[in-house]
């Protein structure tokens, strides 16, 4: 197994810029991106949860590595349509729109097929895909009238690869790649560029509760390098995408995985 990196060191490549980012409560890939952000120089910050303590939790621990920071929270589920709405409502008051959104919020369960309720299956779904199309609609009726704007999904490896038990997630996240790929080109000639990252595995807390702990192994041992990505390592690609760096980029879906060809 390969050691993991050294944390790389912010080179303002989000300076002046305002941010949303979805699910960025606890230690998982969003509060990564949203730290990242931060510390990249972006001049706002409005991140959102469904979860009110660990949203809490998430807004001291920000407020108190950045203490100069323009840093603002908002309890959201995606999945109910006037919660988006008041997010994005939120962000024009505080911040007077966004440059960036950053569409982190899924959910994921384990379930076969033939066990699978259609409740369980429409949960997903909501969440997952259609929640993240509702975050697409509010940002680009914010960015279209400015011409500008950058918006990042997160999608999984699972959109391509087939993994037993995961049927409900991998379509919501197949679907993710592709509505990418059709928002790209309608947001294309207003100046606003849509990409997404497809991570292959990053171990955090709240994956830890969704899947055992022999599974997890399993699939970092299946990794190149021996180990799963750090949610910073993530994080990373997703600034560089929000970044100017990636101007000439639009409905890409950026493998962020070590896996065997």
């Amino acid at each position: 197994m390969q050691p993991t990196p050294s944390y790389v060191p912010p080179h303002g490549l989000l300076k002046g810029k305002t941010l949303l980012v979805t699910a960025a409560a606890g230690a998982g890939i969003g509060f990564a991106v949203a730290r990242r952000a931060l510390e990249e120089g972006c001049s706002a910050l409005l991140i959102s949860d469904a979860h009110e303590r660990r949203l809490g939790e998430a807004m001291a621990g920000l407020r108190r590595d950045f203490p100069n920071a323009d840093v603002h929270g908002q309890l959201c589920d995606i999945s109910q349509q006037s919660h988006v709405d008041a997010l994005f409502g939120l962000a024009q008051d505080k911040m007077g729109g966004i440059d960036v959104l950053i569409n982190n919020a899924g959910l994921g369960t384990s379930r076969r097929i033939v066990d699978m309720g259609d409740d369980e299956w429409d949960k997903v779904i909501a969440v997952t895909l259609t929640g993240t199309f509702r975050m697409i609609r509010g940002a680009l009726k914010l960015m279209q009238p400015r011409g500008r704007g950058v918006i990042v999904n997160n999608a999984s490896v699972l959109g391509w690869r087939a993994q037993v038990e995961q049927a409900h997630y991998a379509a919501a996240k197949a679907g993710v790649m592709a509505l990418t790929r059709c928002a790209a080109m309608e947001a294309a000639e207003f100046g606003i560029r849509i990409n997404a990252v497809a991570p292959s595995i990053a171990i955090h807390a709240f994956l830890r509760k969704s899947a055992s702990e022999e599974l997890l192994d399993e699939l970092a041992a299946k990794e190149a390098f021996g180990r799963a990505a750090e949610p910073w390592e993530v994080a990373n690609v997703m600034v560089f995408l929000a970044s100017d760096y990636s101007s000439y980029m639009t409905g890409e879906v950026v493998s962020v995985s070590s896996q065997r060809a």
